[in-house]
């Protein structure tokens, strides 16, 4: 049923989103939209080496992309380009593939796990993971580039 998807963590994490807004000056951002359902996460991403320091986004999602959002925002910082990309496919194959949740400091995405039966809201749960590696990508693909380029 729906409620299994709309349950009270999820609803409690979509109306408490940290880190709400912009950054001034970040290394990249990113925009994943949904076209199924209009939902759209906009971030910003800082740096430092391999591990994010910074995070803010604009989030115009349904609950659950609200809630994926809420989660990324409240651990993001401190984590590892490698690890966010594995993050993100941990997440798509619980959706898509009956993947395990993640477990450790990701393990509130367990609440989304009930979004596997219902393919038409993974586009919107993923919206968040899609939109931060896609900014790391832009960041690792910057620092690749020669001084004189990048100018």
């Amino acid at each position: 049923m729906l409620n299994d998807i709309y349950n009270k963590r999820i609803i409690e994490l979509a109306g408490n989103i940290p880190r709400l807004g912009r950054l001034s000056a970040p290394d990249a951002s990113a925009t994943a939209h949904s076209k199924l359902c209009g939902s759209t996460v906009k971030i910003d991403l800082k740096m430092s080496g391999d591990t994010v320091t910074d995070f803010a986004h604009d989030v115009k999602a349904c609950a659950l992309g609200q809630a994926s959002s809420s989660i990324m925002a409240s651990h993001v910082v401190g984590s590892t380009a490698s690890e966010l990309r594995e993050l993100r496919e941990t997440v798509r194959k619980m959706l898509k593939e009956n993947g395990s949740p993640p477990v450790g400091k990701w393990e509130e995405i367990k609440f989304l796990e009930p979004v596997r039966d219902y393919k038409a809201r993974h586009a919107s749960t993923l919206l968040t993971f899609d939109a931060v590696v896609d900014a790391i990508g832009q960041i690792e693909a910057k620092a690749k580039q020669p001084a004189a380029a990048q100018g």
